[in-house]
């Protein structure tokens, strides 16, 4: 959402029915390592929940490179099933997208750790692709400037700055 990698045309607020954004995914390669593993969101498929985000409208012409990329960057350990999934956009229109939700089956599933337990995680963790503590704060902001509220990141990053000793990030 904040980090694309990808040119895209049109950018709204969406809804997902059946889903739910938590951090339920062990991160062994981008924000942790095999050692240390960090926690990354995935949309979790959860009944009567609603996850609300971003759509993001490939660019015209881009469309084969762009998901060519996103299968390279989102399917490093197969943790993540590409679905096309019905979603709502902001505007009323109902369109199907190309999602990446997690596979419960997958070794990198961790669903039910406490909200403590994610908090100390992520205040340690650290991969490929910066720490664990960026990939949150930037998430949690973000999502706090497109006006969605989610309570429990916004929790997570109070707590993780009071663990890591961040209180001003």
């Amino acid at each position: 959402m904040w980090e694309p990698g990808f040119e895209h045309d049109e950018r709204l607020i969406a809804s997902l029915p059946g889903y739910a954004r938590s951090f339920c995914m062990w991160s062994v390669h981008h924000r942790g390592t095999p050692e240390n593993p960090g926690l990354v969101l995935a949309l979790d498929a959860v009944k009567n929940a609603t996850c609300s985000g971003l759509a993001l409208k490939v660019a015209a012409g881009t469309e084969d490179r762009t998901l060519d990329y996103l299968r390279e960057r989102e399917l490093v350990s197969a943790a993540y099933l590409e679905a096309e999934l019905r979603i709502d956009l902001a505007d009323g229109r109902r369109v199907d997208a190309i999602t990446y939700v997690v596979d419960p089956n997958h070794v990198q599933y961790c669903q039910g750790l406490s909200q403590e337990d994610q908090a100390t995680i992520i205040a340690n963790a650290s991969g490929g692709r910066g720490p664990n503590t960026e990939y949150l704060y930037n998430t949690s902001s973000h999502l706090a400037q497109l006006g969605i509220r989610d309570n429990e990141l916004e929790w997570l990053s109070e707590r993780v700055r009071k663990i890591s000793g961040n209180n001003n990030e």
